[in-house]
């Protein structure tokens, strides 16, 4: 952990650490060939360009480009395409952080790929930045950017000079450094400023993040509310963002994809359903809440020419909140047939758990008679065990059948590596 220097304790300052084209970067620390070669992942369905190495951005692959628009450029110049391997993605985040969280006083883990960390009063803000950027590619594989500044929006911009101009670590602390920093930096590319502000701010002659921290604050206030003027503030060195070590509970936990293939059968859809259900019931337990309703949605395509748009809605409460994946699954069961319509196409589904509330705030029902409610909690805590160990979906309940032909497309999926037994890399000698 980076030493604390007393006498400087007093002088805020905040690091961002943010992994280098995250996807991409994970799928190169398993296969080496790809260093240096264009990489990029394509979205559910393997339908768009989400993430994207250097190489590939030089080519000039947009974000966010479907992929046949991309075609050409992607067999002209060999590049390696991947579709998302959520598994993989989340469990190398979660390494990244747990070693930045060693090496840091206080950490917020904002994203999958990013995370703000406290450095007031740390002696020597580029020795540890370094040390944390050395480690984690040592570690992992995945090599990351650290930008530091007295604010959070202002270590996002520090961020995208040391990914940029930098060897990783850059300090963004002089007030003519900033400023400089701020004329270059398009208003657009600001932490906070989405594309409507953006589109308002630059019908004013804002096009800078130099020219944004010029303008009148009720001004910036009345047309952007009061993050618009922390944001403001927080561009002139003002901290106004704290780092959240502690975030808030989940209100809601939703789990939902679009298939790969058109499903017409109920069975398919119930399959689904079910799946859903279940790994809604297991994100509560993994954050320690119950829900006290469960909610469930099925959709028609929306751009079909042939086929009305169908949006299929409707929840139901639980007598007492639970995380329990029968009830779960057995109440989403119920409202899938309460909203499903024969003869359509459905391309996509999912369930909402919501109105979470700790799991030991429960107050209990006098009329519940459920005599198994321990005995499945002990189920469902020896399920999660094994299924944490030896990979999700080891183990499942019936009702998510055996061969999930409603699964996304993913023509392109990597292994595995970290978290299936069966996707270990092999090495012969």
């Amino acid at each position: 952990m980076g030493r604390r220097n007393s006498h400087n304790s007093q002088q805020p300052m905040i690091a961002l650490a943010d992994c280098n084209n995250f996807y991409a970067s994970c799928e190169r620390v398993f296969n080496p060939a790809l260093k240096n070669k264009p990489v990029i992942v394509l979205s559910n369905n393997d339908g768009c360009v989400i993430a994207r190495s250097n190489e590939a951005k030089a080519l000039g692959i947009r974000m966010g480009q479907p992929v046949f628009k991309a075609r050409k450029l992607i067999e002209q110049n060999n590049v390696s395409v991947f579709s998302t391997n959520f598994a993989l993605y989340g469990d190398m985040s979660k390494r990244v952080m747990s070693l930045l969280d060693i090496l840091s006083p206080e950490i917020e883990v904002y994203s999958i790929d990013e995370a703000f960390m406290d450095f007031s009063g740390i002696e020597n803000y580029f020795k540890l930045g370094s040390q944390m950027r050395d480690t984690v590619v040592k570690h992992t594989g995945i090599p990351i950017s650290i930008g530091i500044a007295k604010t959070k929006t202002l270590a996002k911009v520090a961020n995208h000079f040391a990914k940029r101009y930098a060897k990783g670590v850059y300090i963004l602390s002089r007030k003519n450094q900033i400023e400089d920093i701020l004329k270059s930096m398009p208003i657009s590319k600001v932490w906070g400023i989405g594309s409507r502000y953006a589109t308002m701010l630059d019908s004013y002659g804002v096009k800078s993040a130099y020219d944004f921290i010029g303008l009148d604050e009720n001004w910036v206030l009345n047309k952007m509310t009061i993050m618009g003027l922390k944001i403001q503030h927080e561009l002139k060195g003002k901290p106004c963002i704290s780092i959240d070590t502690n975030p808030s509970p989940k209100k809601n936990i939703c789990t939902s994809r679009s298939f790969g293939i058109d499903v017409t059968r109920f069975q398919l859809l119930k399959e689904s359903i079910a799946a859903h259900a279940v790994r809604c019931a297991e994100k509560l337990r993994q954050e320690k809440g119950c829900a006290r309703y469960v909610s469930v949605i099925i959709n028609t395509n929306p751009f079909s020419a042939s086929d009305d748009y169908y949006h299929g809605y409707k929840s139901s409460s639980f007598d007492i909140p639970t995380n329990d994946t029968l009830d779960i699954v057995n109440a989403a069961e119920n409202l899938l047939k309460s909203i499903y319509k024969e003869g359509m196409a459905y391309k996509k589904s999912g369930v909402i758990v919501g109105d979470i509330i700790p799991q030991n705030q429960i107050q209990m029902n006098i009329f519940d008679i459920d005599q198994n409610r321990i005995k499945r909690k002990n189920l469902n805590n020896a399920v999660d065990f094994i299924n944490q160990a030896m990979g999700r979906s080891t183990i499942h309940i019936g009702s998510q059948g055996m061969t999930s032909r409603w699964q996304l497309k993913q023509e392109r999926l990597s292994p595995c590596y970290t978290t299936k037994w069966d996707d270990l890399l092999r090495i012969e000698c």
